[in-house]
């Protein structure tokens, strides 16, 4: 059997307020906007925006904690979700799941380097 990796790393600036959401369970979800930029091969930069999924605990710090414009560290892993829309047309994105994120703040040298923590696999 052949061994892969899914981890994804990203240090980033949140694109809006989180909105704290609850599943049919009750557990708790969160999802961040995250803005990256890159370096083109012209000398311009491109921001690439990355959803990100935090659950239970983590969803909940994350919501309280992070506002638009804060810098997140993010660890975790890719997911592609696919749907049909009411039309019949197929979509689908690529998210990320958070199993860890630090706040960084406001990139003006404040910021405290709160940890959301760590989170195991939780069901949507």
């Amino acid at each position: 059997m052949s061994r892969t990796i899914n981890r994804v790393e990203l240090l980033g600036r949140v694109g809006s307020d989180p909105e704290l959401r609850r599943t049919q369970a009750g557990t708790a979800v969160v999802q961040l906007r995250l803005a990256t930029d890159r370096r083109r091969e012209n000398g311009s930069e491109e921001t690439d925006w990355h959803t990100v999924v935090c659950w239970a605990k983590q969803a909940e710090a994350v919501a309280e904690y992070v506002h638009k414009g804060e810098r997140v560290y993010v660890a975790g892993r890719m997911q592609q979700q696919s749907w049909e829309t009411d039309g019949g047309e197929r979509r689908s994105r690529i998210e990320v799941h958070a199993q860890e994120v630090i706040f960084l703040g406001s990139g003006n040298g404040n910021g405290n380097g709160r940890n959301a923590g760590n989170q195991g696999e939780q069901p949507f």
